[in-house]
């Protein structure tokens, strides 16, 4: 089974069922606080896992 990465916390999820998607994505969370997180702003945490995020914020 494949690893996934939490994109809230960074931990990784192997047959997490707790998921989320978004644009067609679907997201790994270790916990529903990292998926209520993420679906509260997801954008914030897109661009923190595919390196878009401004760096020195």
């Amino acid at each position: 089974m494949a690893i996934e990465k939490d994109p809230v916390c960074g931990m990784e999820c192997t047959s997490s069922k707790i998921t989320s998607v978004y644009k067609g994505k679907t997201y790994y969370f270790c916990s529903e606080s990292c998926k209520i997180s993420f679906e509260l702003d997801p954008e914030k945490y897109v661009a923190k896992i595919s390196g878009t995020e401004e760096k020195n914020k």
